[in-house]
């Protein structure tokens, strides 16, 4: 196809979810054999738009066009026959199934009994681009990284021309980002035209040959990728200028403030998630904990949490005249009863860190509940604070009084964020305090955990953007299978060095 004419055309699209628009009146054109990034805050529109495409959502306005001819998608299923597929960010396959099981799953022809053909063409697909793909392994014993590349796979083998992939860097290593990125290229070289959604700038300028920018829910403009810089897309999208720098200044007389000794720690069904863990955090420093997601973070967090069964090892708080204290055994009652204030940013922000149907003042009276007297507890003050947070954080919501169900991921994450701030912790635990905020707030709240180093708090951050952990921490503790894979200087570590030790016990020094 000509370069000129568009592969896929989008023409006044307008999509609504009740009174919200989450796109309005949005035009944009894809090439054949190009990469093309789609940018935009939290909430712009983004994943919306290639619903639209995907057939999930159906637009209220606006045409699709195909290979220049209109074309209406009703169904995943409408795309697929006009070569479109989309990737998304939460993986929808079946663990106990095979590779070849979950591609071939759905297709109504013949293709779906003969696994036997099915495999020999997914091993055609993965030489022509360069994936590794095991046709006959099981779903539950993959990685992160594979179970993506069979989602890619997947619409590959049902013929797709037009590839979305959302956040589809999110939770891969280094290594596997550029392994990713290189499929990608030999897709590109065959013709294939390919969206990415991300959040990652610097991948958007590694990857992309054109960056398309959305801002709340309309199309703003488009940028060829090497004409184009961090800065100059970060305004576009934000709307203004944002600065773009994490301040890392020097700890001043760290402390040794939580100590954890040979922590072994089992779930449910006896199943180790941590093994032997020894590290320290201090006061007025970063400590950054790096890890594929799953291999032990959350645990770690909620065992010092006092929120884990521990099986063995020590958990100790130094006080500030040099005595300490066994955590292990105390739950987060009797921790805050011993003068402790620990607070913690969990992973699952309305499962386990905020009340959905309660509005946000009540979500941060559920901090100061028990400092009530009597039968009545103080209303006034965390009404005061939500307004605060809102501001100071600039949290979207219609009010104070809105349910905390009814914001997005990324201003829950804002509220919840600033109510474990606004305690005045001695420590500060944070689980992917970033993950779906657009890069604006992200800043934000880097500046908000930096200010907490300042007041001497020991922090633990819990990261997935690498980039970011070593820019901003002082130390690196990186976690493989539920173990200590080593420990690093934030300043002297390298990216492919975290890379390796996240996959590999001691990676980095076998390397």
């Amino acid at each position: 196809m000509d370069k000129q004419s568009p592969i896929l055309e989008l023409k006044h699209i307008t999509k609504r979810f009740g009174n919200i628009t989450a796109n309005e009146d949005v035009s944009l054109e894809v090439y054949q054999g190009e990469i093309l990034a789609l940018l935009g805050e939290n909430g712009s529109g983004k994943t919306t738009l290639m619903n639209a495409i995907a057939g999930i959502y159906y637009p209220e306005e606006g045409q699709i066009f195909v290979n220049g001819k209109e074309v209406s998608i009703n169904s995943p299923k409408d795309a697929y026959d006009l070569g479109i597929g989309m990737i998304h960010q939460h993986f929808k396959l079946i663990d106990v199934l095979s590779a070849a099981e979950n591609i071939v799953l759905g297709l109504k022809d013949k293709r779906r009994y003969d696994l036997k053909a099915a495999g020999a063409k997914i091993r055609e697909i993965c030489d022509k681009y360069g994936f590794d793909v095991d046709p006959n392994q099981k779903i539950y014993n993959m990685s992160v990284s594979q179970k993506q590349t069979v989602e890619i796979v997947k619409v590959l083998f049902r013929g797709a021309d037009i590839l979305i992939l959302d956040e589809p860097t999110a939770v891969l290593t280094p290594q596997e980002t550029e392994k990713l990125f290189n499929v990608l290229r030999n897709m590109k070289q065959d013709g294939k035209s390919i969206i990415i959604i991300t959040h990652k700038l610097n991948e958007v300028l590694e990857i992309s040959d054109r960056v398309a920018i959305l801002r709340k829910g309309r199309y703003i403009c488009d940028i060829k990728t090497s004409e184009a810089d961090t800065q100059q897309l970060t305004d576009a999208m934000v709307g203004h200028a944002v600065t773009l720098n994490i301040e890392r200044k020097v700890p001043v007389d760290p402390k040794d403030k939580i100590i954890v000794k040979n922590l072994t720690v089992r779930d449910s069904d006896g199943v180790e998630k941590l093994k032997n863990i020894n590290f320290t955090a201090r006061t007025g420093e970063i400590l950054g904990i790096a890890g594929i997601s799953g291999n032990g973070q959350k645990e770690l967090l909620e065992s010092i949490a006092g929120l884990q069964k521990i099986e063995t090892g020590s958990i100790l708080f130094v006080n500030e005249d040099g005595t300490e204290e066994e955590l292990v055994g105390m739950d987060p009652k009797k921790i805050t009863d011993m003068g402790i204030t620990l607070s913690f940013v969990p992973e699952d922000r309305l499962g386990m860190g905020l009340v959905g149907n309660m509005d946000l003042a009540d979500n941060m009276m559920l901090r100061s509940f028990r400092h009530g007297h009597g039968l009545f507890t103080d209303r006034k003050a965390p009404y005061e604070l939500a307004e605060q947070v809102v501001k100071e954080l600039e949290v979207n919501t219609p009010s104070i009084r809105t349910a905390v169900r009814k914001l997005s991921g990324g201003n829950v994450q804002k509220v919840l964020v600033g109510r474990e701030i606004a305690a005045a912790p001695t420590v500060l635990m944070t689980a992917y305090a970033v993950r779906g905020l657009d890069i604006n707030s992200s800043y934000i709240i880097y500046d908000l955990v930096n200010k907490q180093k300042a007041r001497g708090v020991a922090v633990i951050y819990v990261g997935e953007d690498l980039d970011v952990l070593l820019e901003l921490c002082d130390r690196i503790l990186v976690l493989c299978d539920g173990q200590v894979s080593g420990e690093l200087d934030g300043r002297e570590a390298d990216k492919q060095q975290v890379g390796l030790m996240m996959t590999r016990l001691g990676g980095a020094e076998h390397e």
